[in-house]
């Protein structure tokens, strides 16, 4: 697959990245600093640019049969409205393009998440995270209104563990306390979604 990777340089686009080359895809990446990747220069094609500019996502997607957006805050708490910027630079790059096939990266707590969330992950997404969660909303709420051919992932608190053996994906899932996946489970999925049609027009909640 020619597959487009935003977020390629953050904790869990790395994870993806990793995991595309493994599997032999033709892999590009859009980025503000080329030099992050040097190492990878002979094995991915390096777009230098920003994921919320509609040209510089455009250049980076013409050709590309999906499109996996790994985008993230890391551990800011501030959003300085990337999600939404960033939405609506793909959503017009798709426009140009015909490119249909987005996995997208969210939170679990974001819109229709929040209602099965437990106590506890409520009263940490109205807190600390409201500001990055009212962004992911609006930038779904753009995706979504777009008619592409859309996934969502909705993880559960990231960690940098390694990957385990198994973790939990549904439409919905039970919670209590505040469960956690690690990134490298996350981006098994985000790559794997991208390759399998089941996923696609679906909302994917995991936690380990």
């Amino acid at each position: 697959m020619k597959l487009l990777v935003l977020g390629a340089t953050g904790p869990t686009g790395q994870h993806v990245l990793e995991r595309a080359l493994e599997h032999g895809d033709e892999v590009t990446v859009l980025v503000r600093r080329p030099d992050a990747l040097d190492g990878l220069a002979n094995r991915v094609t390096v777009v230098q640019g920003d994921a919320t500019s509609t040209d510089d996502v455009t250049r980076a997607m013409d050709g590309q049969d999906a499109v996996v957006s790994a985008l993230g805050r890391a551990t800011s708490f501030r959003s300085e409205e990337l999600f939404t910027h960033a939405a609506s630079a793909v959503v017009a790059a798709m426009g140009k393009t015909g490119v249909r096939r987005l996995v997208w990266l969210s939170s679990f707590g974001v819109g229709a998440t929040f209602a099965s969330a437990s106590g506890l992950q409520k009263l940490f997404y109205r807190t600390f995270l409201r500001a990055i969660y009212v962004d992911k909303a609006a930038s779904e709420k753009t995706l979504r209104g777009a008619g592409l051919d859309l996934t969502i992932a909705y993880p559960t608190a990231l960690t940098h563990g390694p990957a385990q053996d198994g973790y939990a994906v549904g439409d919905r899932l039970p919670m209590r306390g505040n469960p956690t996946i690690s990134r490298a489970d996350v981006a098994h999925f985000l790559h794997l979604a991208a390759h399998d049609p089941a996923w696609t027009g679906r909302d994917a909640v995991l936690t380990d």
